[in-house]
């Protein structure tokens, strides 16, 4: 089996909210991993990650002790960055065996076809500001000097309130069908260039969804602020949305 989630957002919330949303998604992990050959996890699991060559931020003991012990088990476990998590370097490869992807990625799975991606920064041309947002917070070069010039208390003190700050004002969106619409063109471009392609999956949108057209699926996944819906694709090929 092959497991997809996004948007824990580990981190996010009061002490209390974050250190149950942890503990709700080790339980996940621990469920998955009892038939799972890989675990996708495509995106903002965390709330805010920025790391330096030698610090990395205080939390998330259980959930990186869990993903080290799956993959000393030789469960296959994947990480694509998403927009709050964007800023990782080699730390959870290193240390946990997660395999990072600093882009969407193209994969063969039980004989399908399937691009993944976090869902950020795609079909964003007619919003001239979020792309600049995009390209600055993405520069190598301004990345280095963020961590050079930047105390790590500091930058994590202001990380933790700009991806607050964005969070909140992604749950004031009144998120519907229609909303997806931009992601779902995304697919059908994506498509149109890799016929061969049979499911899509995004994270990103907190909003979970299983759109289905001629020789195309899309599928999104929710966040974990409530009830989760995370998407499970068996040996035969077969993909739908579950609830945990």
């Amino acid at each position: 089996m092959y497991y997809f989630t996004s948007d824990v957002h580990l981190g996010a919330g009061d002490e209390t909210f974050s250190r149950r949303t942890e503990q709700r998604f080790v339980k996940w992990l621990d469920k998955v991993a009892e038939d799972a050959d890989a675990i996708f996890l495509v995106g903002d699991i965390f709330d805010f990650w920025f790391e330096y060559g030698r610090v990395i931020p205080k939390g998330f003991v259980r959930v990186l002790g869990k993903l080290a012990e799956l993959t000393d088990r030789g469960i296959s476990i994947y990480f694509f960055i998403g927009n709050h998590d964007m800023w990782c370097r080699d730390y959870l490869e290193k240390e946990c065996g997660v395999k990072t992807f600093f882009e969407p990625q193209h994969m063969t799975l039980a004989g399908k076809e399937l691009f993944i991606a976090h869902g950020d920064n795609m079909n964003v041309g007619n919003q001239p500001m979020l792309r600049l947002m995009n390209t600055c917070f993405r520069s190598r070069i301004l990345r280095k000097l963020f961590s050079w010039c930047v105390h790590p208390d500091l930058a994590l003190k202001f990380g933790q309130w700009w991806s607050g700050k964005s969070r909140k004002s992604h749950l004031k969106d009144h998120i519907t069908p229609s909303s997806l619409e931009f992601l779902i063109d995304y697919a059908r471009d994506y498509k149109r260039q890799n016929s061969a392609t049979d499911y899509v999956v995004f994270g990103h949108m907190h909003y979970p969804y299983d759109h289905a057209e001629e020789h195309l699926r899309v599928l999104f996944l929710s966040n974990w602020d409530a009830e989760v819906k995370y998407a499970a694709m068996d040996r035969e090929g077969n993909i739908s949305l579950k609830t945990f």
